[in-house]
């Protein structure tokens, strides 16, 4: 077995002949493992996001059986440990709300064991971003492996995507279109493989995400879960890991500024999720990047959606991968001069462009031409005005071209809980013209910012075959969800953003292509207005609850940021903390 030419902080707990090597060993001992295995093998962290709660990472157990392989194979030594599994499907109010806390978990995990490498094993949509950021806080050698996406649901003979097909029928049902048998029968059909949404939703999003950034292998992204293919990718991974164990290949070496910029770009071809948004700038606060919203503006716009995937198209995972896969997309981008950084470093010790300049481009209808693009313009669009300040976000391959540039009436919910109540009140006093506003779901308002921003429009309108109107709101909305909506109002309502202070009846305008988002109300009026109330006194109340609920609305960050802790940003290094005895 080769030798690394330094010493392994693994050697800090295992590599001593006194009291406290003893103790390491002997107890890890119990396990059934041999003395050899403690004599300079680097050791090798398996962070599993497995959990029964959460259905997407379900199969985690075998996957990483197939990483040992791989890690057993290349010399070193593989110890599997788990984090929380913050699932989407399950968890309220969000998982976003946990993304942090699990984050922290990742972090002192790492940092607190005799790990020399860590491989992350992600899937559903927060716990690819909770890992890479705590893993980013430490600085070792990391890995990602993603759990890949289901395959295609069934419904009716034809291929229905996971979430998108719900945001669908339930307007169906709301329209009188379907009936409510109709809409239940779908449910099974939906989800019938383990794995992530098989749309290019926020788990979809963000496996590219970390594909494109350099942080995994080739093709990680979209082989879907029951694909065998998957367990030989996290067999070579294994494999891999050890090697940049010896080559001392650090996260910090991959996740540079460069390496967001080409993601960012991947994110418009892709017709990614509008949360990779909050979860880079927060991955990149962890590491250390500068990153921000005008770097979306200046990366991203211009650039074509060539990716034909639901929500914003027509296809689903299976087809992505069958025709290419994200290496494909790199290609394409990079032979048309689209691709910001060729030279980036990524964890396979080659660079992007090296990686992907061969790569295999099966159907031109999944992985379009630029020439023929989904969108030409596919970009986040970044939009700020008196009304978000501090940036909002609109996803131009789900939004309906005619409503990027709006002006409009502004029908206003002061919450989430006001919007259910009123929206399909058949006297309200709306038309398709008019703007939906909704207040108090963003980090603090929603404690975790949930995925309600896409709102369903009124039945009413619905009946009348509207499907599109404008949205505006400070909470997110799902990678699945589609639609003209403007999320991410910063500063949100409960923080005293000046969304709090709209009233039914202002009068908004949106130029989506310009960058702006506009209150016609003077300052004046708009300052007065915020005057009279304090919209954080809600959020201020539930935090005096205490538990980490306070812990979260005191401390996190807004959206334009990432939402991340104030107290967690930053790289804090993985060096070695004092003995437990």
């Amino acid at each position: 077995m080769s030798q690394s030419p330094r010493r392994l902080r693994s050697a800090e707990w295992f590599g001593t002949a006194d009291k406290n090597g003893f103790m390491y060993r002997s107890w890890m001992k119990n396990q059934g493992i041999p003395d050899h295995e403690f004599q300079g093998k680097p050791i090798i962290g398996i962070c599993n996001t497995w959990s029964e709660l959460t259905p997407c990472n379900a199969h985690f157990r075998k996957l990483a059986e197939h990483v040992k392989k791989g890690v057993l194979e290349a010399g070193g030594y593989p110890v599997e440990f788990p984090v929380f599994s913050n699932g989407e499907s399950n968890l309220r109010p969000t998982a976003m709300f946990t993304r942090n806390l699990a984050s922290m978990d990742v972090e002192e995990a790492i940092r607190g064991n005799p790990l020399d490498a860590v491989i992350l094993l992600v899937g559903c949509d927060k716990t690819t971003p909770a890992l890479l950021m705590g893993a980013a806080s430490c600085d070792i050698p990391t890995l990602v492996v993603t759990g890949g996406p289901m395959l295609n649901g069934k419904h009716e003979g034809k291929d229905i995507g996971s979430g998108t097909v719900v945001w669908k029928l339930s307007e169906e049902v709301k329209a009188g279109k379907i009936s409510l048998h109709d809409f239940m029968a779908a449910e099974a059909g939906m989800s019938r493989s383990a794995g992530t949404c098989n749309t290019m939703g926020t788990a979809s999003t963000m496996a590219c995400m970390a594909e494109s950034l350099g942080t995994s292998l080739p093709h990680n992204a979209a082989i879907p879960a029951v694909d065998s293919r998957r367990y030989v990718l996290a067999h070579l991974s294994g494999n891999r890991i050890v090697e940049m164990v010896h080559e001392d290949l650090k996260l910090s070496k991959v996740l540079t500024k460069q390496a967001f910029e080409n993601a960012i770009r991947t994110n418009a071809a892709i017709g990614g999720s509008t949360n990779a948004v909050i979860h880079l700038q927060a991955i990149a606060g962890r590491i250390g990047v500068d990153l921000t919203l005008d770097d979306w503006t200046r990366i991203g716009r211009g650039t074509p959606t060539i990716v034909d995937l639901q929500p914003s198209g027509r296809y689903l995972m299976e087809e992505f991968y069958y025709a290419g896969g994200l290496p494909a997309v790199l290609r394409r981008l990079g032979e048309a001069d689209r691709l910001p950084h060729k030279d980036a470093l990524t964890i396979n010790g080659k660079t992007l462009w090296e990686n992907v300049q061969d790569a295999p481009l099966y159907n031109d209808a999944v992985i379009r031409p630029l020439d023929t693009p989904l969108r030409e313009d596919g970009g986040m669009c970044v939009m700020r005005g008196n009304l978000a300040p501090n940036g909002a976000v609109l996803k131009p391959s789900a939004a309906t071209p005619e409503l990027m540039t709006h002006r409009g009436r502004a029908v206003v919910f002061e919450n989430f809980d006001d919007y259910k109540a009123r929206i399909n009140d058949p006297d309200l006093d709306v038309t398709a013209d008019d703007i939906l506003v909704m207040k108090n779901c963003g980090p603090r308002g929603y404690h975790g910012m949930a995925e309600v921003g896409n709102m369903g429009l009124p039945s009413k309108l619905l009946e009348q075959g509207i499907t599109d109107m404008v949205r505006i709101s400070d909470a997110r909305m799902s990678g699945t969800a589609y639609g003209t909506v403007v999320l991410h109002v910063a500063p949100e309502a409960a923080a005293g953003g000046p969304l709090a202070a709209v009233r039914n009846g202002d009068l908004i305008a949106l130029d989506a292509y310009a960058g702006t988002l506009h209150l016609e109300v003077d300052d004046a009026e708009l300052t007065a207005r915020l005057a009279e109330s304090d919209p954080t006194a809600e959020s201020t109340q539930i935090a005096s609850t205490g538990g980490y609920r306070q812990l979260y609305i005191e401390h996190v960050l807004q959206a334009d940021r990432g939402c991340d802790f104030d107290f967690l940003v930053g790289c804090r290094g993985a060096e070695v903390p004092r003995h437990s005895h």
